[in-house]
């Protein structure tokens, strides 16, 4: 069962994933990096490109979902370096602070709200550029006008995008249209709307994209068929 509610730092989303019965489970890429606590570990999820399939003995998972391009300032390390990975946090901070903190996590009576206060601890301002960006190519801006009207040029956006995200600006956009497209489905518009809403040139290459991120096909992942 995955439960979410909203955290106290802006943006950020705390959950709560407990067995099903399952072993398995498909995160889907959202342009977000997660702090993660886990039968006494923390670890980090970095920025996906693909879906990340979970595998193994089912067990409660806790997590702080960083908004988009926050996640580095936090962790000390650019996103690139993460990209579709999950490492323990001792490869980013020093092994006795980690070690600290886990003990702190695994006292308290709800480890989510340790994430939380963690986090703000070293909470800093987010960088204004990249949050219009990411604000921009959510309401399916394109990305040259975008860059445009940010007064960036292209390269500088990459580079940017890069250590914030884990990808450039052009992989961020299509993520987010997989997240919007995914979100009209399982409100039950169909499929061919979807599409044309969401900024795809037909069904069919909204099924192309969405099989290419995700590993299904769209019908399988919201629940039904067809349009």
């Amino acid at each position: 069962m995955y439960t979410e509610w909203g955290s106290q730092l802006a943006g950020a989303v705390l959950w709560r994933k407990t067995p099903d019965g399952t072993g398995t489970g498909r995160v889907l890429p959202d342009g977000c990096m997660d702090l993660l606590w886990n039968d006494g570990r923390l670890l980090v999820a970095g920025p996906d490109t693909r879906a990340y399939v979970t595998e193994g003995a089912a067990r409660t998972w806790v997590g702080l979902r960083f908004r988009p391009g926050t996640a580095p300032a936090f962790l000390g390390t650019p996103a690139y370096e993460l990209r579709d990975r999950r490492v323990e946090l001792t490869e980013l901070w020093p092994a006795a602070e980690v070690r600290r903190l886990q003990g702190r996590v695994a006292a308290a009576a709800d480890p989510a709200a340790v994430l939380e206060e963690v986090a703000l601890e070293r909470a800093t301002p987010p960088d204004p550029l990249l949050d219009r960006l990411v604000g921009a190519l959510h309401a399916g801006r394109p990305v040259a006008a975008t860059a445009d009207e940010l007064g960036i040029g292209a390269r500088q956006l990459h580079r940017r995008s890069l250590a914030a995200f884990g990808y450039g600006p052009k992989t961020l956009a299509r993520i987010l249209r997989l997240q919007r497209a995914l979100t009209l489905a399982r409100e039950g518009v169909g499929f061919a709307e979807t599409a044309v809403r969401t900024g795809f040139a037909d069904q069919a290459h909204l099924a192309r994209d969405v099989k290419e991120l995700a590993g299904l096909p769209l019908g399988e992942l919201v629940g039904r068929r067809g349009g």
